[in-house]
């Protein structure tokens, strides 16, 4: 006997619709957890309990750190043709999600195009069986057809009328296509190995390369071990800063996704799973901590502990904080250095640490002034990006910076006139024509800056900029005729 749902249906079956890895190609449960590590990283050690009262409980709690914008998730274009397709022969069309209510009702308004939301609240957690047991309910077994891409959904797709897989891992498929009801099969879970490079961005490494600096400042660029010794390091920072981008890129997708370039990245464009890169992350920084202790010297390996801790704290608070980041992004690079000097044992000077710290604040302004430039081109009068800023800073971060960058070219003239400098050096007075091409790099990068010609990142556009990278030529060079 047919009953009355089951009748209706059979006229217009409705198409359900899956919302995490089908609608969207992220995971909400993830990103509400990431919600919370950013808002409150304390509030983890309630995880356990809210877990132990159940999965409906936990997701509850957490999709009250949901900090996500409707607007700008990244929806899956094929899925939404469906929609319109469906929609345009006047079927109903439904979200049945196992995320919780207040962030499925949040979808549904922004897009418009669903006539009923089923999802779980604080009391039902409405995944694989519970969601199949629902939807018989209302529409009776074949009447519906069923969009989904995981294991979850398979009980789903074996009461529904047509299975349609979306970004469906090949095991899962193949279960799927077993059944017989399998109508179309759109995308699939691999992701590309393009997204991965370019998500650990191996182009910043090129950062990394200050780890050289003390090689070169104690000319020992001619022994083997020193040069093994500081590539090893840099190898070591490189996957630590790996695993720093992607905690970043984790803890900022709202942000991200709003930002004209940065909603390009991967994480933020969906292209990878959040779930994917947070199980990532902390390995590419305990196997480097671990290979340091193991193999090279103790100094080394304290130095790229401070960085990774340094680095977590600054992604989870100190960039939201007004000079607070600026300088702690000076610290981090002239870390980098420290290290280098640590990992061959050598010495380091009171003049390469302070020409540091004040050339790379001068570099973090020069970042903080390009996204308050853009801020205030769009008209925003609030803090821009989520960081401790307002548009009419503007002046005072220009100021800031310009003088940052014109202090660490005084530190080099002191540098040089340092009498313990001339024992490096046959022709000491030939390092004197450094401060004039610094002082022209400074002011031709703040004067780009300023004209809105500076990338978001003023460290890349140094090392893929012709004119800097002459620059550094003419510096070595230098110093090279100064030995």
């Amino acid at each position: 006997m047919i009953t009355k749902a089951t009748e209706q249906t059979h006229i217009t079956p409705p198409l359900v619709v899956d919302l995490d890895g089908t609608l969207i190609s992220t995971d909400m449960l993830v990103e509400s957890g990431l919600g919370l590590l950013r808002s409150d990283p304390l509030a983890i050690r309630h995880l356990p309990g809210w877990l132990a009262q159940g999965k409906a409980v936990l997701k509850q709690r957490l999709a009250d750190y949901s900090l996500f914008s409707p607007a700008h998730l990244p929806y899956n274009p094929a899925v939404l043709a469906l929609i319109d397709e469906a929609r345009l022969q006047q079927r109903p069309v439904i979200l049945a999600t196992a995320s919780h209510a207040s962030i499925a009702h949040a979808i549904a308004d922004h897009l418009g195009c669903f006539d009923q939301v089923l999802a779980s609240d604080g009391e039902n957690n409405l995944s694989a069986h519970h969601k199949a047991t629902a939807l018989q309910e209302r529409f009776g077994q074949g009447g519906f057809d069923y969009v989904g891409n995981s294991n979850d959904d398979l009980p789903v797709w074996q009461l529904a009328r047509h299975a349609i897989l979306v970004n469906t891992p090949a095991s899962v498929q193949g279960k799927a296509v077993a059944r017989g009801n399998v109508l179309r099969v759109i995308g699939d879970s691999r992701t590309p190995l393009q997204a991965w490079v370019k998500a650990l961005r191996p182009h910043q490494w090129s950062k990394n390369a200050l780890l050289l600096l003390p090689l070169l400042a104690s000319h020992q660029f001619g022994s083997v071990a020193a040069v093994l010794a500081t590539l090893a390091g840099i190898l070591l920072f490189s996957s630590c800063a790996s695993s720093a981008y992607l905690l970043n890129d984790l803890l900022d997708l709202p942000d991200d996704r709003k930002h004209p370039s940065k909603c390009r990245r991967p994480l933020a464009a969906g292209k990878i799973p959040p779930l994917q890169a947070a199980l990532l992350s902390p390995l590419l920084a305990l196997g480097p901590l671990l290979l340091a202790v193991t193999f090279l010297p103790g100094g080394f390996s304290l130095a790229l502990l401070c960085y990774f801790v340094l680095t977590l704290t600054y992604s989870f608070w100190l960039k939201r904080k007004m000079a607070i980041d600026v300088i702690t992004l000076a610290m981090l690079y002239t870390l980098r250095i420290i290290a280098g000097a640590l990992v061959i044992q050598v010495p380091l000077t009171f003049w390469i640490l302070t020409f540091s710290l004040f050339i790379f604040l001068s570099l973090a302004l020069m970042k903080r002034f390009t996204e308050l430039k853009q801020a205030r081109e769009k008209g925003q009068t609030a803090k821009a990006g989520g960081r401790g800023y307002y548009p009419d800073d503007l002046e005072m971060v220009a100021s800031m910076g310009v003088s940052s960058g014109f202090l660490s070219v005084l530190i080099l003239a002191l540098y040089i006139q340092d009498p313990t400098t001339a024992v490096h050096y046959s022709h000491p007075q030939l390092l004197w024509l450094a401060c004039p091409i610094m002082l022209w790099w400074i002011t031709r990068v703040w004067f780009l800056t300023h004209r809105g010609e500076m990338q978001d990142d003023p460290v890349l556009f140094a090392i893929r900029d012709r004119t800097s990278l002459i620059t550094v030529g003419l510096l070595a060079f230098c110093f090279g005729v100064a030995l």
